[in-house]
């Protein structure tokens, strides 16, 4: 058996030598001449706390014979844990022991297959980890051996493939637009709680980005609000199982991350380029590099939020922040996204797209531009070229419509208060215009943009069904406009968004694809202080009742009550997202 030293959460086996009766993890092995069945399983816990809550993410592995229907059962160490709410499975709590059974769609686990399920949770006390699990009554504590046996049974169980997966018969070739006549990957994560969510499987099945947000994202981390255990090699491999033909991967780690947003901080301090350069981006490269991934298309998204900030938030502007200075003082945002392109382009089967911020933050004339150079400079940094970049995604994790079918620019109504002298209205005319400044600037003619369109849908009640004509250009502008946003600033979990287009390839001339990378239901972070280890601070834009600052010129946030911290699970979120989802569902 060909294992793999470095066993991931989700490609972890109980791996067993010789030919003697062994017990680990709760797998029971037979000597390789008895056909016995061999129950077994692994679970894997993991979860991200706050104070008075917390949520948890577990990953069942079956590691013995396929079973049909299975039942978990662990006991919360402290009486004061509860199970508030939870996902991909029915949940009961008696006391302090806490049973999980199955749902009709993953209740068939063959051997080596896992599944992911998760709940939130309350506490009082204390909130440790509970130490003891078992499926079906078989005890899966205790840390399994990773050595692969010399032989096996001739039926019954094995603990894993014989051989890495494969994609396909060989390396792809390089293509034009990796989105077209390719199937992406469905993140099993994402669609477990999708699932959770009354009506998400009619959404479940979409590819969605994942997000490699912190370097204990790289081999995965349970711990994480936003990860699970589940790492890049992981979701490589299980691209493979599916026959997916593409995969995306936000790259999103910078030193200083964010620097005009506190919900979305990140672990690296302003001057830890050496550390993202060596323990983040060339970890990521080398496992994109291995062979056994080359027939995949490998999408990756480099660093949203970054390179705008230096052109918008930096002074002498009204909307510098402190933090967007020592960036743009210190070049550490330029250097590492040239480090990225320059370590991940040199992967034949990786594709990057920069961030190209949007509309409603970019379009201005004095923003436009300058930034389009700053793109050019940041891909020649660090020993990268122009020719690492496949394009540039618009939208990232924001709400700007796709089109304003409605609503077009003229110089009567950029006197607007909405659209106050920008040129755009919408991500995809500000997109192809953004692509011809980027040619401009230096780039390949044949540059992709990508919007993303996963809440910016603007459906329901509230929609518009025409141009109004009548009143000021302010009633105007506002009558005839889908984004039903307070202010185009506004970001953080915005009340009232839907479902944007579903992900397909080539939408338009220029577009490589409309996409959801930001993975529906999950916040933009916290709408009250929470407390965590992610270092994600409180940013007062994602608080219901906050009244705003110069970058949304000083308007209400628009945001929705009851977020948990960036990147958790927001059941509340995703419900309104398919409630105004447009199309309609």
């Amino acid at each position: 058996m060909n294992l793999r030293t470095r066993m991931s959460a989700r490609q972890k086996v109980v791996a067993l030598a010789g030919a003697s009766t062994l017990v680990a993890a709760g797998l029971v092995t037979l000597p390789a001449t008895s056909a016995y069945a061999a129950p077994g399983c692994s679970v894997t816990y993991g979860s991200n706390q706050w104070q008075g809550g917390f949520s948890a993410n577990i990953t069942i592995r079956n590691v013995g014979d396929a079973i049909n229907g299975w039942t978990l059962r662990f006991t919360f160490p402290n009486s004061g844990q509860r199970v508030t709410q939870g996902w991909s499975a029915n949940w009961t709590q008696s006391g302090s022991q806490v049973t999980a059974t199955n749902l009709s769609y993953n209740g068939n686990l063959a051997t080596g297959a896992s599944t992911g399920i998760g709940f939130n949770g309350s506490w009082s006390g204390s909130n440790p980890a509970p130490t003891s699990f078992s499926i079906n009554g078989v005890n899966c504590n205790g840390t399994a051996p990773t050595t692969p046996p010399t032989t096996g049974p001739t039926t019954g169980p094995t603990t894993g493939p014989t051989t890495p997966p494969t994609g396909g018969p060989g390396p792809s070739a390089r293509v034009n637009n990796p989105y077209q006549g390719s199937r992406g990957y469905v993140n099993p994560e994402w669609k477990a709680k999708a699932e959770s969510v009354s009506g998400g499987n009619r959404i479940s099945n979409n590819p969605t980005g994942v997000w490699i947000d912190r370097i204990a994202a790289i081999e995965g981390d349970p711990d994480s609000s936003s990860n699970g255990p589940m790492g890049v090699r992981d979701h490589l491999d299980e691209a493979l199982a599916q026959g997916a033909g593409y995969i995306q991967f936000v790259i999103y780690n910078l030193p200083g991350r964010d620097c005009a947003a506190l919900a979305s901080n990140g672990e690296l301090q302003a001057t830890e380029l050496p550390r993202y350069k060596t323990a983040y981006i060339d970890p990521i490269a080398a496992i994109l590099d291995d062979a056994a991934y080359s027939s995949l298309r490998i999408i990756t998204i480099i660093e949203i939020d970054s390179l705008p900030n230096l052109v918008t938030n930096v002074a002498p502007r009204e909307t510098a922040t402190a933090n967007c200075d020592t960036m743009k003082a210190n070049g550490n945002y330029v250097k590492g996204v040239g480090y990225a392109l320059s370590k991940l382009g040199a992967i034949p089967n990786v594709y990057n797209y920069i961030d190209a911020g949007h509309h409603g933050w970019i379009g201005w004339d004095d923003n436009f531009r300058a930034s389009a150079q700053i793109f050019a400079e940041a891909s020649r940094a660090e020993g990268s070229t122009q020719a690492n970049v496949h394009g540039f995604i618009a939208n990232t994790a924001n709400y700007s419509a796709t089109l304003e079918p409605y609503l077009n620019v003229t110089e009567a109504n950029r006197l607007s208060t909405w659209i106050d002298y920008n040129r755009y209205v919408d991500e995809q005319r500000f997109a192809q215009a953004l692509r011809t400044e980027l040619v401009g600037q230096g780039f390949d003619s044949n540059i992709g943009m990508l919007i993303d369109t996963s809440r910016n849908g603007w459906g329901g009640s509230a929609r518009p069904t025409g141009a109004v004509t009548s009143g000021d250009v302010n009633q105007q502008v506002n009558g005839s406009r889908i984004d039903r946003r307070i202010h185009l600033g506004n970001w953080c979990n915005q009340s009232g968004a839907g479902l944007g287009e579903r992900p397909r390839a080539a939408p338009a001339t220029g577009i490589d694809a409309y996409v959801w990378i930001k993975p529906p239901g999950e916040s933009d972070g916290s709408s009250t202080l929470i407390e965590n280890e992610e270092g994600k601070g409180f940013d007062r834009m994602c608080d219901p009742t906050y009244g705003g600052n110069p970058r949304n010129n000083n308007n209400m946030s628009g945001a929705l009550s009851g977020a948990p911290i960036s990147g958790a699970w927001f059941p509340a979120q995703l419900t309104q997202l398919m409630q105004n989802a447009y199309p309609a569902l």
